[in-house]
């Protein structure tokens, strides 16, 4: 075959032998093993509802009017034609809402609602496409015709898309009381201020450096630093100072936020998707000013989160604000369109980073600087957390930390998997690519030198000392991993370029947050002998809320077919449980779930005891029995029994004393069907909690046309205990892919003039499909137990994000040098640009373009 002519089919893997499968779950009979989830069969066979598919009687449907403008004041709202239209049943505006609800914590705590938070409607709109009103009708037609006839002034508004821009002298604010999100000093030992919005604007001077293509970097309301940074630069073998800017990218889940709404004897029924059951409740309840009592929340399936519906979203009050006025049931059917403006999206970054590095490749110092486009409303914590995640990751000996977290007329944001965790690594990971390659070592190898270990410090100190994680087996992950995917051999593969096709490989690391503590468990062991788990998480794909019941089958031995989970509904006696967000849900309900069969154990010894004679520790739980070796027993369908002829704490009409009052209601609701356990996740916890991914990849780039593929990709993971491997690769591969994007496609762009979004649909933002992954993208993990945790067990949906970002970013770079793109997505066009002009030739800074 002529070279020139060469075809190279992303689809096959590129010198990649598979490894064998890996066994899992040594020593147990349901933890790292596969299963058929319970919700299985309804996914494959269209079963399972989601929002969209609910219906009732009498059913009236709501359609949005959105903001034409980036930043207005509506003066005036002419409805009558609309009104009077057949069909039309009632128009909801922001003067319909409830007053936002302060919160109380469970420590009687009150936080004041804040005046700058998402209502869902508004009269003062601070993006192109919010919701100013809704129309409910016998059907969408009819609402969307009535929208047509309402008249609506708008006053324009100064408004803002570029952070940079608002930072200058005299810019112009994205809310009319200024254009950053700043934490006042606290006034007692309480902890830091409530979060406030504030004006601030650098000086000309502070631009300086915007000419020469490096970000600016004027006065920062956030900063930390340690070690000894200026010792660290002097004493480098070399000095790099990069500016990089990440992209925003929408969620862009299948399932967009639809809602459907009625009440019925004063309570609101509200069916939609969210990430987290049982803790979205409450939030309902804020945003609609009524007592949590009055809410219940159906969620059986959701069709995606990835950040975005971590609690659901403020707009889902407005199906149940129309269902109310027009004592109907109300659907909500969002558009895609609508999803992009109101479904939240990742902020994106304009960065910056000076970086030292020993001869070895050890970084000695590393000066961090970042802008976190916010959006409109709430601040997000992404700018916090990339520093976080940078200075555990890579271990830097002396570190600054420097963010600014800024306003703009763009929709809003919240966290998106790995939330600042990818923006740092992607902004660091090439510097640390480009510094190997200055250096002459290998890529492998400058990562390793800087991996945390075991009980590796992060962050700022406070109070005298920094924090650290539970463990880090990060280097065992990495070794694995170029071991599985060959990389000593690619690197040596010459010769990298054959005709216009030229290859290259990239490695990088990546982690998040792996876990919290403190959540109940609860579960049933009815008189049939089947034991029903009560999970309050949200069924969004994970497949976490049964994986982590399994952890309690297996304390108790019992085998899964004789188990029932119970989940997506708030009336059926859900226990407070984690928000499905920051990867928490694995390590924290695994605890609970570990905790909850290990009180039913005591009281199952408990009861035998108390029937049978002699001491609970004497008694062991096996195979469905409570009994003493070499002497009487019971099955557990008959402790049951006794546990209901027993009362009190053991059929549930006593609760503990230390479960939440969500999980208490729950127990006295169950009470009298069995054996009711309730417990809360007590352990301790030495550290906190994170997991770890290397991420491998090879592309191929055609530098006659621009166009790459990604031929091969491994993710190699140290993410505690295995539960359940396939839901594990899924995520791994997953969440691989959807970092991928971020490198090879998805972002935001807008029209700087008017401030209008261009990119409103899935084809202008395209999310990574079939056609742009490898065949056999493949993913390894350690299974090594963190010795924090009980069941050894961390979170993986974010921690691999970052790392399939960076290694494509990574491998382009070595296919094609350090002077093509210095922001990302990459697309043909900028290699294309870039290789004629022998530099980048995108704008450095701007954002959204």
């Amino acid at each position: 075959m002529d070279n020139d002519n060469q075809v190279v089919d992303n689809k096959k893997p590129a010198d990649h032998t598979k490894a064998a499968e890996r066994i899992y779950g040594a020593g147990y009979k349901l933890i790292g093993k596969n299963y058929e989830t319970p919700d299985l069969y309804a996914k494959v066979t269209g079963n399972a509802k989601y929002a969209e598919d609910f219906r009732a009687e009498g059913m009236l449907f709501c359609k949005l009017l959105l903001s034409p403008m980036p930043h207005a004041r509506v003066k005036r709202i002419e409805a009558k034609a609309a009104l009077a239209m057949p069909g039309i049943k009632a128009i909801l505006t922001a003067d319909d809402l409830p007053a936002p609800a302060d919160t109380l914590t469970d420590n009687g705590t009150v936080i004041k609602a804040s005046k700058w938070g998402e209502r869902g409607l508004t009269m003062e709109p601070v993006y192109q496409g919010e919701p100013v009103l809704a129309v409910a009708a016998v059907d969408e037609l009819t609402a969307a015709e009535a929208i047509e006839k309402i008249e609506i002034d708008f006053e324009p508004l100064p408004f803002v898309i570029d952070p940079l821009e608002t930072l200058r002298p005299g810019g112009p604010n994205p809310r009319t009381d200024g254009n950053v999100w700043i934490r006042p000093p606290a006034a007692s030992s309480q902890g830091p201020g409530t979060p406030a919005v504030t004006e601030l604007k650098w000086t000309k001077a502070d631009f300086e450096e915007e000419k020469h293509g490096r970000l600016p970097m004027g006065k920062s309301p956030d900063e930390w630093t340690y070690g000894d940074l200026d010792s660290g630069f002097k004493n480098a073998a070399l000095v790099l100072d990069e500016t990089f800017v990440t992209p925003d990218t929408s969620h862009q889940t299948l399932e967009t936020r639809s809602a459907m709404a009625y009440w019925q004897n004063g309570k609101v029924f509200i069916y939609t998707g969210t990430q987290s059951t049982a803790q979205t409740l409450p939030a309902i309840a804020r945003w609609l000013n009524i007592s949590p009592d009055n809410v219940v929340f159906i969620s059986e399936y959701t069709g995606g989160g990835f950040g975005s519906k971590i609690t659901g979203g403020v707009t889902m009050i407005i199906p149940a604000l129309l269902a109310k006025k027009t004592n109907a049931p109300v659907m909500m059917r969002i558009s895609r369109e609508e999803e992009t403006f109101i479904g939240r999206a990742r902020p994106s970054f304009q960065g910056r980073m000076t970086v030292g590095f020993s001869k070895e490749g050890r970084i000695t110092a590393l000066d961090m600087f970042v802008i976190c486009d916010n959006g409109p409303y709430d601040a997000v914590g992404d700018s916090p957390s990339s520093g976080r995640i940078v200075s555990l990751l890579y271990q830097p000996q002396s570190m600054r930390w420097r963010g600014l977290t800024v306003l703009t007329n763009t929709p809003p944001r919240s966290a998106q998997s790995s939330p600042g965790g990818l923006q740092g690594i992607v902004i660091i990971e090439p510097i640390i690519a480009k510094a190997a390659r200055k250096l002459g070592i290998d890529q492998v190898a400058i990562r390793r030198i800087n991996c945390p270990e075991g009980k590796a410090p992060l962050g700022p100190v406070v109070q005298g000392k920094r924090q650290y994680a539970t463990s880090a087996f990060l280097k065992e992950a990495l070794d694995r991993g170029a071991e599985q995917f060959k990389w000593n051999e690619r690197v040596a593969r010459t010769p990298k370029k054959i005709g216009t096709k030229v290859r290259g490989v990239g490695v990088s690391l990546s982690c998040y947050v792996g876990g919290t503590i403190g959540f109940d468990g609860l579960l049933v062991i009815k008189p049939d002998g089947h034991i029903t788990f009560q999970s309050g998480i949200g069924n969004l794909g994970t497949e976490s809320v049964m994986d982590v019941h399994r952890a309690g089958a297996e304390v108790l031995g019992v085998p899964w077919e004789k188990c029932n989970v119970v989940w997506g509904n708030t009336s059926r006696d859900l226990p407070f449980t984690c928000v499905s967000g920051g990867s928490q849900t694995t390590h924290a309900m695994t605890r609970a779930a570990y905790a909850t069969a290990t009180a039913a154990k005591q009281r199952l010894q408990e009861i035998a005891a108390k029937k049978l004679g002699g001491k609970p520790e004497q008694y062991v739980v096996a195979n469905e029995r409570v009994f003493r070796k070499g002497g009487a027993g019971m099955t557990l369908a008959q402790a049951a029994k006794h546990a209901i002829e027993l009362g009190g704490i053991y059929d549930g009409h006593e609760a503990p004393d230390d479960v939440h009052k969500l999980t208490k209601a729950s127990v006295a609701a169950l009470a009298g069907q069995g054996l009711v356990v309730a417990a809360k996740d007590n352990y301790p916890r030495d550290g906190s909690t994170y997991s770890y991914v290397a991420s491998f990849s090879e592309i191929e780039v055609d530098v006659e046309t621009g166009k790459y593929y990604v031929v091969d990709f491994l993710a190699s993971g140290d993410v505690g205990t295995v539960i359940h491997p396939r839901a594990l690769g899924g995520q791994m591969l997953g969440r691989s892919t959807l970092g991928i994007g971020h490198a090879i496609g998805q972002k935001w762009v807008f029209d700087p003039r008017y401030g209008e979004m261009l990119s409103k649909r899935f084809y202008q933002s395209k999310p990574p499909t079939i056609l742009d992954v490898p065949v056999d993208m493949q993913w390894t993990a350690l299974d090594i137990p963190d010795p924090e945790t009980p069941v050894g067990a961390r979170g993986v949906g974010e921690p691999p994000v970052g790392g399939g970002c960076a290694s494509i970013l990574n491998a382009l770079s070595d296919a094609l040098g350090d002077e093509i793109f210095q922001r990302a997505p990459v697309n043909a066009d900028t290699i294309l640009t870039s290789l004629e002009a022998g530099h980048p030739m995108q704008h450095p800074l701007m954002a959204h373009i």
